[in-house]
């Protein structure tokens, strides 16, 4: 059994969250995470917020376990979206691509348990005098929207840590038990997985995605745009991932246009497919509740293990 802070706040069995990625994030997904002992997260990062409040609706049917959502405030204009959360009923927050300030107060006052999440120590202790009840520490290797000037978990995570007090939840590289292990001796409480996510079962986006990830080595993902307008990115190797390192475009977004076709289309050529370098670790599409399970148990080995010695 767990029992620390995360799983105290967000009444879980296991201090494991699923990343909230846009377009992927919603109730098939979020529910066999939440099922599993875990807390699935809905995303809001597609903007499609009646999309959105409907996959709310349908966790109802699909788990009674907790569940929580993203406010992704670099792709969320709406400024009623507090109301949104609010209204739905959720009682877990993560906050991201934005100031904490915005969104933390109303939040809390509403009561609710909100973490941000944070590339960098600056973006850390600005988040603790916001108010946040914890944080999503995030390390560059992650797949995803990033910080241009990013830094690994294992540097970025121990050094909040030795600056901080409040819950930690590690995000980046984190796909098995022994991640998981090293993520909570550098001082997380929790851990949250994109890449080994998308690539689960239970992930709605094409077999194709899924198989470059199973196909990648841990060399197979680029960072985009670290010069450009707007964020950076970090994303599986494609023709066309290679040729936007090569020849950043003036906006990076606009590679986007056509998501959904890569998504649900299986065109892995038509935008870009966001990927953490821990891709070159994943070699089976898994439900997420094996996945879950595995993790768990591989955790419990590696901590009995290293104690005995």
């Amino acid at each position: 059994m767990f029992k620390n802070r995360i799983t105290e706040m967000l009444g879980v069995q296991y201090p494991i969250l699923q990343a909230p990625m846009g377009w992927i994030a919603r109730a098939p997904l979020a529910s066999a995470m939440s099922n599993a002992g875990g807390m699935g997260i809905i995303e809001t990062s597609s903007g499609e917020l009646d999309n959105v409040r409907e996959e709310i609706r349908k966790m109802a049917d699909l788990t009674d376990k907790p569940f929580g959502v993203n406010i992704a405030q670099a792709f969320v204009r709406d400024p009623g979206i507090v109301d949104f959360v609010v209204d739905q009923g959720i009682k877990f927050v993560t906050t991201s691509a934005g100031d904490p300030n915005r969104y933390c107060g109303p939040l809390k006052e509403a009561g609710l348990t909100v973490f941000h999440v944070v590339p960098n120590l600056a973006g850390a202790l600005k988040a603790i005098d916001a108010g946040v009840d914890g944080l999503v520490v995030e390390g560059g290797e992650g797949g995803g929207f990033k910080n241009k000037n990013d830094v690994a978990l294992m540097v970025l995570l121990p050094l909040i840590r030795e600056k901080t007090d409040v819950p930690i939840i590690a995000a980046g590289g984190i796909a098995c038990g022994r991640t998981m292990a090293a993520a909570f001796a550098l001082g997380a409480e929790g851990v949250q997985m994109g890449t080994r996510m998308v690539s689960a079962a239970e992930s709605p986006v094409h077999d194709n995605w899924k198989q470059t990830i199973l196909d990648a080595s841990e060399t197979d993902t680029l960072f985009l745009n670290r010069h450009g307008q707007g964020p950076a990115l970090r994303a599986l190797r494609t023709k066309r991932t290679e040729k936007l390192q090569r020849d950043p475009p003036e906006h990076i977004m606009g590679e986007m246009a056509n998501a959904l076709d890569l998504y649900f289309g299986g065109d892995m050529e038509a935008a870009i497919a966001l990927s953490g370098q821990v891709a070159g670790r994943i070699d089976k599409v898994k439900p997420v509740k094996q996945i879950v399970e595995e993790i768990v148990s591989d955790y419990k080995q590696v901590i009995a293990g290293m104690a005995a010695n």
